[in-house]
Formats: structure tokens, sequence, C-alpha cells
């Protein structure tokens, strides 16, 4: 009942009461009008804090359904997934099954030619085996070659080294004297300025420089697997004689020949370990036309090389 009403019918009865009963029945009536009245409000206000509180079960109840309704979405969606799984599996299951089945019922001829064909692979195999061994031991064989390969190379490089010693050591005394020696391309290099060896335009060999060749001898008899190649070079200021030497072509290979005539005068040395060349005008050290450049263009190289046939053999056989 509402409150509007209640108040009218409260008002009714108050004229009702004041016409036909007493003072006394009228506070009495008043007095439990009033009581129920504030039992109605307390009775409203319980039923507004419960209607409230069904209300937040509700949305409470609401988010649970929606968060059920997700995991069952999902759940749904791992199902389907693990029965697409399954289905895949039991076909796979189903094809082995029958694989088997044909297997066991299969004919002798379709076992041999299975058994014929599983021979086929293992040869194969056998085969493929035979030739990595093979090639494993090629390997090997070559990589022992190659290091013997690199001790000769080492041991080659080392007796180049020792040979510059020696032949230093012997021509100590005419160092900075027309005479260097030094290392070049796994060679050696002993360089004579013309004027250690030869007066200008001349092949006869001075006296010094016939003692710097005899000390020079004495170290290459004692090292009989060193190859020995004399070059003779000139400047580029033409030579016009006349007899044996007409031009510096002449001129070079008859300084070479004299130099090669007095270390083969060392009844050590080979001389077929011994190469004469002139090389005339056209390996010059410096290409400058100044008294100073043509002066150090005209020189005798002896190059010397250690006996390289161990390696070559050793590279004839890879």
């Amino acid at each position: 009942m509402k409150t509007g009403k209640k108040i009218l019918l409260l008002g009714s009865l108050i004229i009702f009461i004041s016409s036909c009963v007493s003072l006394k029945e009228f506070n009495e009536t008043k007095d439990r009008l009033t009581t129920e009245n504030e039992q109605l409000k307390r009775n409203k206000m319980d039923l507004e804090a419960a209607n409230a509180e069904l209300k937040s079960r509700v949305e409470q109840l609401n988010s649970q359904n929606k968060e059920l309704r997700s995991q069952l979405e999902e759940a749904l969606y791992d199902l389907n997934v693990q029965k697409q799984s399954n289905s895949a599996l039991q076909k796979d299951v189903d094809d082995l099954q029958k694989q088997m089945e044909a297997l066991n019922s299969g004919s002798s001829a379709e076992i041999e030619k299975l058994l014929a064909e599983l021979q086929e692979a293992r040869g194969d195999l056998n085969s493929r085996e035979d030739k990595l061994r093979a090639a494993e031991k090629e390997l090997e064989e070559r990589n022992a070659k190659l290091i013997e390969l690199q001790n000769i190379l080492a041991q080659q490089e080392q007796a180049v080294q020792d040979l510059k010693k020696k032949v230093m050591d012997a021509l100590v005394g005419f160092n900075n004297n027309g005479l260097t020696v030094h290392e070049k391309n796994g060679k050696v290099y002993v360089s004579l300025e013309e004027k250690l060896l030869f007066k200008t335009g001349q092949w006869d060999v001075d006296p010094k420089g016939q003692q710097a060749l005899k000390e020079l001898s004495n170290v290459l008899a004692q090292n009989p697997d060193i190859n020995i190649m004399v070059e003779g070079h000139t400047d580029d200021v033409p030579m016009h004689g006349s007899g044996a030497v007409k031009d510096n072509w002449d001129l070079s290979v008859m300084r070479a020949t004299a130099v090669t005539k007095i270390l083969t005068q060392n009844k050590q040395i080979d001389p077929k370990r011994i190469i004469a060349a002139g090389r005339s005008e056209y390996l010059p050290l410096l290409a400058d036309k100044t008294t100073e450049g043509r002066q150090m263009n005209r020189r005798t190289e002896i190059i010397l090389t250690p006996n390289l046939d161990e390696l070559l053999e050793i590279i004839d056989m890879n």
C-alpha cells in the first residue's frame, strides 16, 4: 500500500473516530496506526536493501554465466581439435592396419620383390660406405703429403736462412764495399757491384773481386744442394765494341762467364750446378738515368737456390 493512500485512510479514520468514538479511543487508534506506519517504513527499507542485494547477486550470476559460456566454448573448440587429431590418428592406424593385412596376405613373389629391393638398398649403402672409406683414406694420404710438403718447405726456408748467414760470414770483409747479400722468394742474392769485380767496359775480374769469389766458392762447396745462377747486368749506355764483345749483351754474358770460371776453380763445385746468363740492361735495379742509378745497375748477381727436386717430386706425385 502506498504512502498517499495510507495518509488518506488515516485522515478518514480520524474524522470517523472524531464523530463516532471518544477521545480515548481516538488516541489509541492513532497510536496503533502510527506504530503500523513505522513498521511499514522499516519493511520498505528492508525490501529495498533486499532488492539491491538481489540485483548485485544477479549481476554476479550474469558475470559467472558469461565466464562459464566462454569456458564452455573453449572446451568445445579443444574437443573439436582433439576429435580431428583422433580422426587423423585413427586414419593412420587404419592405413597401417591395411598395410599389415596386405603384407600378411601378400604373395611370396611380392615378399621376394621387397627382399630384393632391400638387398639392393643394402648393396648401394655398402658401396657408398666403401667410397666414403676410400675418400677418407685418400684425404689422409693427401694430408700426410701436405704435412710432408710443409716440412720440406720449412727445411728449405731454414736452409736459405743458414746459407745467407754463411755467405754473409764468409764475405764479411766485403760488406759495404760493393757487395750486398739479401733473401727474396726463397733465394739468396749475392749482388756485386761493377767496381768490386771489373773495370769499366771490361770483363776480367780484378784481384779483389777474385778473392771475394773464392771465399764464396768455399761456402758453395760445403753446400752441394745449392743451385747457382750467375747473372751479368749492365746499364743502358750503348756499348760499341769490336772483337768478341760488341754490345751490352755480349758484355753481360762475358762477365757472368768470367765469374762462373772463377767459382768452378774450386774442384768441389760441380759445374752442372751453375748457370751463367747475361741480362744486358733489361733488368735494372733503378730506372732513372742518373750516374748513381746506372752505377747500381752495373752489377753481377749470384743467385743461390736450394735444390727443390724433393719438393717437385712430391708435387708431381700429387
